[in-house]
């Protein structure tokens, strides 16, 4: 198998307010939307993100209501301070502190509109 990309599909209630949490503190761009529905695409590369609206009928009827839930997406950067100042500075409300886990990778969370939790994450040193 050869994988070309990779996206996740998120199901929310306001695909708007996802999409354009994403594209002012992330950078990600529309690749493609419907109504119900936003591609994003980030120009350096990474995951593509897709939020669909909670009930649209594209999805099968046992997922239709289903929202994201106990998922987090996570974004590994190299200045993980550095963006915590950005995101705090642009007024991404930090729902999870900046910490260092005892295996030494820092991380910390913003939270979208929605309930989408971002996780910023600086691998520790190997």
């Amino acid at each position: 198998m050869q994988i070309t990309t990779s996206a996740i599909a998120l199901t929310v209630e306001d695909t708007t307010a996802s999409a354009d949490f994403l594209r002012r503190h992330f950078g990600y761009a529309e690749a493609m939307s419907a109504d119900g529905f936003v591609s994003l695409r980030h120009p350096g590369g990474g995951v593509d993100v897709v939020y669909l609206r909670r009930g649209i009928e594209v999805l099968p009827e046992d997922q239709r209501h289903r929202t994201v839930a106990g998922t987090i997406l996570a974004f590994v950067v190299a200045d993980l301070a550095g963006e915590e100042r950005r995101l705090r500075a642009e007024g991404a409300g930090i729902t999870m502190e900046l910490r260092e886990e005892p295996w030494g990778e820092k991380l910390f969370q913003v939270t979208d509109p929605n309930g989408v939790v971002i996780e910023l994450v600086e691998q520790a040193a190997r």
